[in-house]
C-alpha cells in the first residue's frame, strides 16, 4: 500500500496510472500537480486524484512515490523543481517514451539524489489525451520497461515495479540506449510515417476528395497521428539519433520498392510483401503466446523479447 503518491501530468498516461492503483487498492492518496489548473480540476472531478496542489513542495511532502508524465522535454525542469523538497524515503520515476535524455537530465537535476530516481516507460496508450482518456484498465497485461540506473538499489527498483504490477502491467529491463534504439525502430518512427503520410494528404490540393474515400486501411494505418503534437515532438528531438538511423533504413527500403515499381518487377515485390506478411504473423503469434507467460519469463534481460 502506497500511503501516498504524486503525479505531475493527470492526462491518459498519469491518469490511468492512479485509476489503476486505486481500483487496485495499493494508494490511499494521489496528489495531481500540472500547467492548467482547469485539468487538475477535471482530474479530480473524475476521481483520479484526490488533491491538486500548484505549490512543488507541499505536493511532494511525504510521498512514497512520484511519477512524472509529462511530454519528456519538461522532465528536467520538473526534476530540478522536486530536488529541493525530495524526501530520502522517496521514489522518483517517469513515464518517457525516450530515457537517454531523461536520464542525463535526472543526473544533471537531482545529482546526490540520483538513486532515488528509477526510469521507466509503459508501452501502452490512445490517440485521446487529457483526463477524460484515462482508464484504469489501460496497463493491463502491457509491457513497463524499466530502465535502472547503477546507483538504484534494489529496494528502488522494485518499489516502481511493484506500482505498476498493480496496474496490471508485465515488467520488462533494458539499459537506456536499448530502450531508445528498440523504440525508435518500433514506435517513434511508425508515429513519423503516420503523421508525414496524413500530413502529405492534408497538403494535397484535392484533400477533400482523397479523405471521403478513404477507408479502414487508412485509419489503421493513420491512428496514431491522433497522439498529441506536442508529445511527440520531444519523443522526435529526444531521440533524434536513433530515429535518423531507422528514418534512414526505412528510406532505403522505399528506394527498393520504387525501383522495383519502376521495372515492373512484380515477383520481387511479392516476395518483400511475403516476407513482412510472414514476420508481422509471427509477431502476433509472439504475442499472443507471451501474454500467457509470467513476468520473469517475459523478462528481456533473460532474453525472453
Amino acid at each position: 500500500m502506497l500511503k501516498k503518491i504524486t503525479i505531475f501530468g493527470v492526462g491518459l498516461i498519469g491518469g490511468s496510472f492512479a485509476l489503476a492503483l486505486k481500483k487496485a487498492g495499493a494508494v490511499e492518496t494521489v496528489i495531481g500537480v500540472g500547467r492548467r489548473i482547469a485539468t487538475l480540476e477535471r482530474a479530480l472531478a473524475l476521481g483520479i486524484i484526490d488533491s491538486f496542489s500548484t505549490s512543488t513542495a507541499e505536493a511532494v511532502k511525504g510521498a512514497d512515490l512520484i511519477l512524472i508524465a509529462t511530454p519528456v522535454a519538461q522532465t528536467a525542469a520538473i526534476l530540478a523543481a522536486i530536488k529541493p523538497h525530495l524526501e530520502s524515503g522517496t521514489v522518483v520515476t517517469d513515464a518517457g517514451s525516450t530515457k537517454s535524455d531523461v536520464v542525463a537530465a535526472a543526473r544533471a537535476a537531482l545529482g546526490e539524489k540520483i538513486h532515488q530516481f528509477v526510469p521507466a516507460h509503459p508501452i501502452a496508450g490512445r490517440e485521446q489525451n487529457g483526463p477524460d482518456a484515462a482508464l484504469a484498465d489501460l496497463y493491463v497485461a502491457k509491457k513497463v520497461v524499466i530502465t535502472p540506473l547503477p546507483e538504484n538499489n534494489q529496494q528502488v527498483v522494485e518499489t516502481v515495479a511493484a506500482a505498476w504490477r498493480e496496474c496490471g502491467a508485465i515488467i520488462h529491463q533494458l539499459d537506456p540506449g536499448q530502450h531508445d534504439a528498440v523504440f525508435a525502430a518500433v514506435s517513434h518512427l511508425p508515429h513519423l510515417l503516420a503523421y508525414a503520410l496524413v500530413n502529405d494528404i492534408a497538403s494535397k490540393p484535392h484533400a477533400a476528395l482523397l479523405f471521403q474515400f478513404a477507408a479502414s486501411g487508412f485509419r489503421d494505418f493513420t491512428r496514431i497521428a491522433g497522439s498529441s503534437p506536442e508529445m511527440w515532438r520531444d519523443i522526435t528531438l529526444a531521440n533524434k539519433q536513433a530515429l535518423l538511423g531507422e528514418l534512414d533504413s526505412y528510406t532505403t527500403q522505399l528506394a527498393q520498392l520504387r525501383a522495383l515499381l519502376v521495372s515492373d518487377d512484380g515477383a520481387a515485390i511479392e516476395a518483400i510483401y511475403a516476407r513482412a506478411q510472414q514476420a508481422r504473423e509471427n509477431w502476433i503469434n509472439t504475442i499472443e503466446s507471451g501474454n500467457q507467460g509470467s513476468d520473469k519469463q517475459k523478462s528481456i534481460e533473460q532474453g525472453g523479447e
